[in-house]
């Protein structure tokens, strides 16, 4: 639970990072980096002593940490890499791959072909070498090393052991943690996690860490804020990648898309998508809100007893715009390949917009994602300057 581990009220503040998952989605998370960097002061230090990230969201995490020594310089790099992206990049998306990945796959699943290696829908193989080419990891050991960074942290799902499994690198103060399906493992962090973390189920390959293989940590993690918590944060700045919970449910909105159609399959994995990346962290940051609301009716003196109900301040970034409406208005960026692949489950189409908008890693969405968070962090920058201590910001 996000309560299990927060630190008392009257400790220093330390303010941590989470980036969830999401595939393409985590492209809006840099727009909102973008804004932060450019409204800190000149030569001011990385804000964030602790990073934790998932899925897509693991890659962003793990690209600040390498360059914490220089907050604007590592999100600028990041901000490089997302504009430019492109989607073979990530999972082939050529002819020769999607055929040869189909074949591949169903060779697996109908025939037991090739049983000792994992595979998926799609091939990421191009990932490894991306993450390989910008990452240096060394970047991590040294920010540790001169104060700038306390910790960073990524989350996989171990498919046998069933657990959330949290593999984090930072100072060697930091315990690590049990709790029920879920662990923290102290570690030097390399490609393998970022691969593990973000190995979305049946679409990309688990990957194998020591023993046992790893897929995408959203599966089961039900308290993404907790890691942050464990690795001494007690103030969190959260960026979704979904829309804002505290606006409502927009259950007033779902007649209007009632057809009485049978679902499609793009249209089932979207909601197992949905499930997967966006439930559980806004359950856990609606949960952090009610404690927050449980430790203000405890006396202060109970409360310096430590009894778990020490207040977490918790500010949340996420986009105004719902983000399979803007997938669907680039899925024409898509490969050619893909968008054949893609057209009998019905991805290609706006009813199956969802799952393209975890999938389309191209520059017009890319882009458009990244110039949604930068305006929404704007709108919210007196917001961010007052929960970071920074109110003379130059707002």
């Amino acid at each position: 639970m996000t309560d299990d581990s927060a630190t008392p009220s009257q400790s220093p503040a330390v303010t941590g990072l989470i980036l969830s998952g999401g595939g393409a989605r985590a492209a809006y998370q840099v727009g909102v980096l973008a804004a932060i960097a450019e409204l800190m002061p000149e030569g001011a230090e990385n804000p964030f002593p602790v990073i934790v990230g998932t899925s897509a969201g693991a890659i962003n995490a793990v690209g600040l940490a390498c360059g914490a020594l220089s907050f604007t310089g590592a999100v600028e790099r990041l901000t490089k890499v997302w504009k430019g992206f492109r989607t073979g990049q990530v999972y082939r998306a050529d002819w020769p791959g999607v055929i040869s990945q189909a074949f591949k796959f169903l060779g697996h699943s109908l025939l037991g072909l090739g049983k000792r290696e994992p595979v998926a829908l799609l091939d990421s193989t191009p990932l490894r070498y991306l993450l390989e080419r910008e990452l240096d990891f060394s970047g991590i050991a040294a920010a540790v090393r001169r104060r700038n960074l306390r910790a960073v942290a990524v989350t996989a799902f171990g498919y046998e052991s069933g657990q959330a499994v949290t593999f984090y690198q930072g100072r060697a103060t930091i315990d690590p943690w049990l709790r029920h399906r879920r662990i923290g493992v102290p570690t030097r962090l390399q490609t393998e996690h970022l691969l593990a973390s973000s190995a979305i189920p049946l679409l990309f390959q688990p990957v194998k860490i020591l023993r046992e293989y790893f897929g995408d940590g959203a599966v089961r993690q039900q308290a993404p804020i907790s890691p942050a918590l464990h690795l001494g944060a007690n103030r969190v700045l959260v960026i979704g990648v979904s829309g804002n919970p505290t606006q409502g449910s927009g259950n007033e909105q779902v007649a209007n898309y009632r057809t009485g159609q049978p679902p499609s399959l793009a249209q089932v994995g979207i909601h197992l998508l949905n499930s997967t990346f966006i439930d559980s962290l806004e359950g856990d940051i609606e949960l952090l809100h009610r404690i927050n609301f449980l430790s203000s009716l405890v006396p202060d003196d109970a409360r310096r007893t430590n009894l778990g109900l020490a207040p977490v301040d918790v500010l949340l970034i996420s986009p105004s715009r719902p983000l399979d409406e803007i997938a669907a208005q680039y899925r024409h960026e898509l490969p050619k390949p893909l968008r054949l692949f893609l057209r009998g489950p019905g991805a290609t189409k706006a009813s199956g917009a969802g799952v393209l908008s975890y999938l389309l890693f191209e520059p017009g969405y890319c882009n458009a994602l990244i110039e949604l968070g930068y305006r929404d962090a704007m709108e919210k920058r007196a917001e961010i300057a007052r929960f970071l201590g920074m109110e003379d910001w130059s707002l």
